[in-house]
């Protein structure tokens, strides 16, 4: 199959905003997110961490030299110290789903630890969330949210063109097969659908790529310019 098929119909292309919408505001803040969503986003992916004190919020960094110019440990900090040195900005996961209303997150578990895998999930869990978020990251990861949550909706990162071996999928159950983009051609897409699976792919940013993508059978972007996903998908 090239996609997904609901009453007999392609379904197009879902528009997935990495980080929300990082060329007009700081990535993975509100202020991103709702921007993405307004530009079209079917969903936005983010990533995750936890403050010493067990927070889950939205940071990619392990530091927050980068983007908030601190050479601080993200789990060396509490929620309220990790305030104080970036004005409040850096949501909390909680304050992520709460402004992404109906739409969904992918969450991403960058250094993810079996402790900081289960407290996400949980918090999905308290938040009522568990219909509208999915998760990425490579087979640890993924292993230990499989682990907390049975249900859980999983895109398991992949980073070769050696497939996930049987046994591997059999544990983790992916929904998603999500590669990156420079990997991704039509017989790999053929190879993915024939597995059951469907296909993710990050991060192309030009048109050229996108168009490619979408002609290949892709069922999933994931992008940093995603007002142009979404004008290229119209197309």
């Amino acid at each position: 199959m090239a996609r997904e098929l609901t009453a007999g119909a392609v379904r197009p292309v879902t528009a997935v905003a990495h980080r929300g919408d990082p060329y007009r505001h700081r990535e993975n803040t509100l202020a991103s997110l709702r921007s993405a969503l307004a530009r079209g986003a079917d969903a936005v992916e983010v990533d995750v961490r936890l403050t010493r004190d067990g927070v889950p919020v939205l940071l990619h960094d392990a530091t927050l030299r980068r983007l908030w110019g601190h050479d601080r440990p993200v789990a060396s900090l509490t929620h309220e110290e990790l305030g104080g040195l970036t004005g409040g900005l850096v949501p909390t996961l909680r304050d992520a789903l709460a402004a992404a209303g109906d739409h969904r997150l992918m969450v991403d578990l960058p250094g993810a630890s079996e402790r900081s895998v289960r407290t996400v999930t949980g918090a999905v869990a308290d938040c009522g969330a568990r219909d509208r978020v999915y998760y990425c990251a490579g087979p640890a990861a993924m292993l230990w949210v499989r682990a907390a949550d049975p249900a859980a909706e999983i895109a398991l990162t992949w980073t070769t063109l050696a497939p996930p071996r049987p046994v591997l999928l059999d544990a983790v159950r992916p929904r998603w097969l999500n590669y990156g983009f420079g990997l991704v051609t039509e017989q790999l897409a053929d190879h993915v659908h024939r597995g059951g699976h469907l296909l993710s792919v990050w991060t192309p940013d030009t048109r050229r790529s996108m168009r490619r993508l979408i002609a290949a059978g892709v069922d999933s972007i994931t992008t940093n310019r995603v007002d142009i996903l979404c004008a290229v998908r119209g197309a």
